[in-house]
């Protein structure tokens, strides 16, 4: 298998393995009582969705009469309040022409004044229609439900009592509230169900028996869990709102007759004293009143104002098309232009959401598709970026010893490494030493060390600067290939340059051991050059691999280099190469010759001297065997 392929499959098992981890946190988030921490994340960027909405207009129809700081300044007051004053604040409402009351206040217990009891329970009989709370109170320490609700006397007086219970979620802040509860075989619905109901004159809820919905006036009001997502209007204050001092004074009705009429009246405790205030979608730090809650949850209802969630179904849907959209991304060879691009998607894809949550109050998943794509495109980039990081140390670690450091940057910035192996045309130059086997002979292998050595590593440096390819070293041979991996148009001429700067630097060598007394001092070479197809490419095993040509043009070039001695000529090029580098060397046509392995003859041609304004002449020798 290719490295290409395994890349690929890796990739594909990163992908799978990232969307499934996400559906499964999916899918234990749907379970009760349990919170992701995804889930978390995906709540507060609903709160965002919320915030960035902005505050809506809220039906004039709710008013809140404000147990607060002010009132009880002004009262003097201390918590709870006489119920005689509780009365007054209802005959005012009730002279107002409140169509319902709504009294967030517990009336569990008697007060100190039994005359206080009887003015109260009288005010809210004389209402048109007055709502209050119960509590449905779990102890599971003994494992006993306990039902509290108002007294006798003041249950006469209420037509519709509720629940008051909030669900606070894990990060404490309050979206919901509960739909409904059970006790003794009764339902009891979340008293701003029936603060609505008789603003609306409706009948009584019917409770969906898989709990995902309530079957309200007329129309499905959709519920999670048995919790119905409040369409928080706005922070705290967003409703009318009076003092109950002012209610009590009468100022609030000499200012405005209708202040109250025809509307929902909320009673209840604004003040932070009393500790009825909560963090909402909207003041997570600036808090907001029980009562605003209530306020918030009866407008939901009497507008329609519903926010719904999609079915889980689609949640996973949208997840696995998000992971397929990560694909389709990952799949691109450039990482820079691949993040721009998931960036931009995924602030369409947060758009989109923030559309779908104003327009159609539907609620869409962000967090994890955003994650899917996010995990799905960087996690194969960043392994895509580790394994060209890696084949780009194999490819610098194994072309380093044919080609020099600049050429391997070059390659590595321009080519792949699959796409090494092919036939090209190259040129092929085939170096060797006169007389080295008769030399080595009469030398110490530590001499025999001490010659080839800077001897090879000063021709290898010329054969790197004319951008060619070494390809290996047979003894004092040395064969050297220009035109691959980094493609040159004149690979010819750089050859025969590379020819004639050898002969250059052996002189320069034979010149500087003569000085040193070395046991070798001067010796002579041959080179044969020979342009042409061959295949290219890597070559070997598992444990040893080597990039080398092979081919019969190959061949040719050593033939050429046999050929130096007897036309006793250091440089010998082929019909081939002579063509192509004919405007830049002077050469003398030596013969045509048919060279083992051949049938046809072949023309070649002594190499002279380079054209330019400074003629380098090639000089000749004479062979020592």
């Amino acid at each position: 298998m290719s490295l290409n392929k395994k890349n690929i499959g890796l990739r594909f098992f990163i992908l799978v393995g990232t969307v499934l981890l996400l559906l499964i946190v999916q899918v234990v988030a749907l379970l009760p009582n349990v919170t992701t921490p995804i889930e978390r994340v995906e709540l507060s960027v609903r709160d965002l969705l919320m915030r960035v909405r902005g505050v809506q207009d809220v039906s004039d129809q709710i008013v809140i009469v404000a147990i607060d700081d002010a009132s009880f300044n002004w009262t003097g007051y201390q918590w709870p309040w006489p119920r005689t004053y509780m009365a007054q604040i209802v005959d005012e409402i009730n002279k107002g022409g409140a169509k319902v009351v709504g009294l967030d206040v517990f009336l569990f217990e008697k007060d100190s004044d039994p005359q206080g009891d009887k003015e109260f329970a009288r005010a809210l009989g004389d209402a048109n229609s007055a709502v209050s709370v119960v509590q449905i109170f779990d102890d599971s320490a003994q494992n006993i439900t306990t039902l509290r609700q108002p007294l006798t006397e003041y249950r006469q007086g209420f037509e519709g009592l509720g629940i008051t219970s909030f669900s606070l979620d894990d990060d404490a802040i309050i979206r919901t509230v509960q739909a409904y509860d059970e006790y003794g075989g009764d339902l009891f619905y979340h008293w701003s169900y029936e603060l609505a109901r008789f603003y609306l004159d409706a009948p009584e809820p019917i409770i969906d028996p898989l709990a995902s919905a309530l079957d309200f006036n007329g129309q499905a009001i959709p519920l999670n869990n048995g919790q119905m997502i409040v369409n928080f209007a706005g922070p705290a204050g967003t409703f009318p709102t009076y003092p109950a001092y002012s209610v009590v004074l009468g100022d609030v009705l000499a200012q405005d007759p209708d202040a109250f009429r025809g509307k929902i009246v909320l009673i209840g405790a604004t003040t932070v004293t009393l500790q009825d205030v909560y963090p909402t979608p909207f003041s997570a730090k600036t808090t907001t009143s029980g009562i605003e809650v209530v306020a918030n949850a009866v407008n939901t209802i009497i507008t329609s104002q519903f926010i719904r969630e999609i079915p889980p179904f689609m949640v996973l849907l949208i997840t696995i098309l998000a992971a397929g959209l990560a694909s389709v991304l990952s799949r691109s060879q450039n990482p820079t232009r691949t993040i721009v691009i998931m960036f931009m998607v995924m602030a369409i894809y947060a758009g989109v959401g923030l559309w779908v949550f104003i327009s159609l109050r539907y609620i869409i998943p962000i967090v994890v598709p955003e994650v899917m794509i996010f995990l799905g495109v960087i996690l194969p980039t960043l392994e895509q970026a580790v394994s060209q990081e890696i084949e780009k140390r194999r490819v610098r670690g194994l072309f380093t010893r044919f080609i020099s450091p600049e050429m391997v940057d070059q390659l590595i910035a321009t080519r792949d490494i699959n796409s090494l192996n092919k036939r090209a045309n190259v040129t092929v130059l085939f170096s060797d030493i006169r007389g080295f086997t008769t030399l080595s002979e009469k030398l110490s292998p530590e001499d025999v060390v001490a010659f080839l050595n800077p001897y090879l590593e000063a021709m290898t440096k010329i054969v790197h600067k004319n951008g060619g390819t070494v390809d290996k070293y047979e003894g004092d041979a040395i064969i050297a290939f220009f035109g691959e991996p980094v493609n040159y148009e004149d690979h010819a001429a750089r050859a025969v340059r590379t020819a004639v700067e050898m002969l250059k630097e052996l002189a320069s060598l034979s010149e500087r051991w003569m000085k040193e007394g070395r046991a070798v001092q001067k010796f002579d070479i041959g080179v044969g050059i020979n342009s042409g197809e061959v295949f290219v490419g890597l070559v070997g095993s598992a444990q040893r691999i080597n990039y080398t040509i092979i081919g019969d043009n190959a061949n040719l070039a050593a033939r050429l280099q046999d050929l130096t001695k007897k036309y006793v000529w250091p440089i010998i090029i082929s019909e081939s190469t002579y063509q192509q580098v004919k405007d830049e060397f002077e050469t003398e046509f030596a013969d045509s010759v048919v060279v083992k392995g051949k049938t046809e003859p072949v023309n070649i041609y002594k190499v002279t001297a380079r054209i330019g304004t400074r003629k380098e002449k090639v000089q000749g020798w004479v062979p020592k065997e």
